[in-house]
């Protein structure tokens, strides 16, 4: 990830990028890039617009490049990740998230009751699919494939697992289902309490057994696509070779 000095040397080098590309929207500076660090437009109203459309690129820019970080962050792991799939092969990887969870369910076997056995069992299922799902969408190197499905079947290897075997276990589902109606009504409330939405998906769904996967697996995709976003977003500020791009 490189030294506190290069980091802070490569912020400089985005923000004076971000800046210029901001400022390049309305004024014709030149195009060479240490004759326009020091350009200005002459004329006194020029001058002024130019101050001003300055200061309102300041402003944005310093309130979206903590998502062009974040993107940054994104990449780096997302990369790091393709490179161990890489190295080891995916049978290798599904196979060791299959080991491990089929590891758990050998031990709930023994130690927990037939429903807390369901419930590592179907959560090993959930996670298994969705990670052979993820590296499958992501390996055919489509930008538009791996944003609409590999990331969202990522964060669903995270998300599903947990509901999955909250609806077989009573102690797990005492945690996790009254924390996910009441995150639903929130949301229903304020959020999709538009135009009548929020009426009509409580009229026609009820949100009880396999309806929280369900839940829980559209969550997974509007926050794949915002991570998917983030990464296009640093892409866009900061791109990498060819080579090296993997997301």
């Amino acid at each position: 990830m490189g030294t506190s000095p290069e980091l802070l040397a490569a912020v400089k080098v985005d923000l004076v990028r971000l800046l210029g590309a901001w400022l390049d929207l309305v004024f014709d500076r030149p195009t060479d890039e240490y004759a326009a660090r020091g350009w200005r437009p002459e004329g006194t109203a020029k001058l002024i617009a130019f101050w001003c459309w300055s200061a309102v690129g300041v402003v944005l820019i310093a309130a979206s490049y903590p998502f062009v970080l974040l993107g940054f962050w994104i990449r780096y792991v997302a990369h790091r990740l393709d490179r161990i799939v890489a190295g080891l092969g995916v049978l290798v990887i599904v196979g060791v998230v299959a080991l491990v969870w089929g590891g758990l369910s050998a031990l709930a076997w023994d130690r927990l009751p037939t429903a807390g056995f369901r419930a590592v069992l179907a959560a090993s299922v959930v996670a298994t699919v969705s990670v052979g799902l993820c590296w499958a969408f992501a390996r055919h190197r489509s930008r538009a494939l791996t944003l609409v499905l590999a990331y969202p079947f990522g964060v669903a290897a995270v998300f599903l697992p947990p509901v999955t075997a909250a609806l077989f276990s009573p102690t797990l589902g005492n945690v996790v289902l009254p924390g996910s109606t009441s995150l639903a009504a929130w949301l229903l409330d304020n959020v999709l309490g538009v135009a009548g939405l929020a009426a009509t998906i409580r009229a026609r769904f009820d949100l009880a057994g396999f309806a929280f996967v369900g839940m829980w697996f559209g969550f997974a995709i509007p926050i794949g696509w915002g991570l998917g976003l983030l990464v296009r977003l640093a892409d866009a500020v900061r791109p990498q070779e060819r080579s090296q791009s993997r997301r």
